[in-house]
């Protein structure tokens, strides 16, 4: 039997675009790998722009006929340069390699279809997701995912640096969180399952064994929207701690974790930033409104005329946004105390008034991008509340019993990753800020 030993060993990364800035100050020679965006031959001169793990960098090859491989080169092409880096102002990333050898790695099957050198090519959005593997090797859309992805990790080190345990959940469950027709139903081996609304149930549950958790995962969400905001499937953040003595420690959390974020995005995605032209002043204190009042301020400001007293139109959002950015000067806002009708079976009522729960969303630029409060901790409050929505207790026998042996007072929230990046990149549509958006039409690519 052949058999070979596999010692650690750790590929060598291409230096990221702020070394070669670096070493382009001081004249270095460099070898590094990457793919072709564009191609340019002008006379005797190539200008070839590589893309790079994090940037793209501008190269030059001034004598092509010396290398065999040159005449060969095409876009996309993978290929490994060595060189002499020289400052170029004028180049992206402000530095130029110039090319001494060159290995053409491997071709293309064939030619790129579509430019990736402009700012837009005049397609509509569906056609670019249609042809989503390739547009995202377009910069814009590198930077959009470059930044969600620091955007996800800086919270995901926030909550651990809180003590908080990551855990990962069920997405096949045989009942829904938050109940209603909102969820896919599917057949599992002969028995009824569903596709997880949320890790609510669960989470609950895991608050009993470490007090402070979080997830980030995938939700699923059967609801017939086809808007700019709403997917079908869609990636949550969701965090659930425990011995809280209000709601609103749920609300201070975040808004920790929010600058937090913030002040991380600001310094390692810079020149992500810079090339989308996006502020990103971190939050300080976020104002805080009850539904009620939310809801009759716009109406006296505006005179917008509610079509549903116990939730936030889409339209009723933006204006609070508008009215919280005047007011206060905030980009941010707090909406509290929605209507129990609205509101899932786990959530705790106002024992002042148990026509409202003690919940709250979160707003950003006028749009809804957390939910989240203090959920029932106590087995028969759980058990008659589930009893008043019609709920059979049997079905979440699993659940409740974390409630039937004790839990502590608690509370958490979910964020719609998508939604806030979406927000945070004034993305006209939540399309765009999902990698392989699924909606009600689309399941491809």
């Amino acid at each position: 039997m052949d058999m070979e030993w596999i010692q650690a060993n750790l590929l060598a990364q291409t230096p990221s675009c702020a070394q070669l800035a670096a070493d382009a100050a001081r004249n270095r020679p460099v070898t590094l790998h990457g793919q072709i965006q564009t191609l340019r031959r002008l006379g005797d001169v190539v200008f070839v722009v590589l893309r790079l793990r994090d940037g793209l960098l501008q190269c030059v090859l001034d004598n092509p006929d010396r290398l065999d491989a040159a005449r060969l080169l095409r876009e996309e092409a993978a290929v490994k340069v060595s060189g002499t880096l020289l400052p170029e102002m004028r180049a992206p990333g402000g530095c130029e390699l110039h090319i001494t050898e060159l290995e053409l790695i491997s071709l293309p099957g064939q030619p790129r279809p579509l430019p990736l050198n402009r700012k837009s090519n005049g397609m509509s959005l569906d056609a670019q997701l249609n042809w989503r593997p390739l547009m995202l090797r377009h910069q814009d859309q590198r930077d959009r995912f470059r930044i969600q992805a620091e955007l996800c990790r800086a919270m995901r080190d926030f909550l651990h640096r809180e003590g908080f345990t990551e855990i990962h959940t069920p997405k096949l469950v045989s009942a829904g969180a938050e109940g209603g027709s909102n969820i896919f139903r599917l057949d599992y081996f002969g028995q009824a399952a569903f596709l997880a609304q949320s890790p609510q149930v669960y989470k609950q549950t895991m608050v009993g064994v470490y007090e402070r958790v979080f997830e980030v995962g995938p939700v699923f969400r059967a609801e017939k929207h086809n808007t700019v905001r709403h997917l079908n499937e869609y990636t949550s953040l969701d965090f659930e701690m425990g011995f809280i003595d209000s709601f609103r420690a749920i609300m201070g959390m975040e808004t920790a974790m929010l600058r937090s974020a913030w002040l991380e995005l600001a310094e390692v995605c810079q020149p992500e930033l810079e090339r989308l032209k996006l502020d990103l002043a971190p939050p300080g204190p976020i104002p805080a409104v009850r539904f009620a009042d939310a809801k009759r301020q716009i109406q006296e400001r505006t005179g917008w005329r509610s079509r549903d007293p116990n939730d936030l139109e889409p339209e009723e959002e933006r204006l609070i946004g508008l009215w919280a950015q005047e007011t206060y000067g905030s980009d941010w806002v707090f909406i509290t105390h929605y209507p129990t009708t609205k509101r899932p079976f786990y959530a705790m009522d106002d024992p002042e008034d148990p026509r409202v729960t003690l919940s709250f969303d979160l707003l950003y630029r006028g749009i809804e991008v957390t939910t989240g409060g203090q959920r029932i901790h106590d087995y028969d409050q759980q058990v008659a509340k589930m009893r008043q929505r019609g709920l059979d207790p049997e079905a979440f026998a699993t659940y409740l019993m974390a409630h039937a042996y004790g839990l502590p007072p608690h509370g958490g929230l979910g964020i719609g990753l998508e939604r806030l990046q979406m927000a945070l990149t004034r993305a006209a549509n939540i399309r765009q800020a999902a990698l392989f958006p699924r909606d009600m039409k689309r399941l491809t690519p």
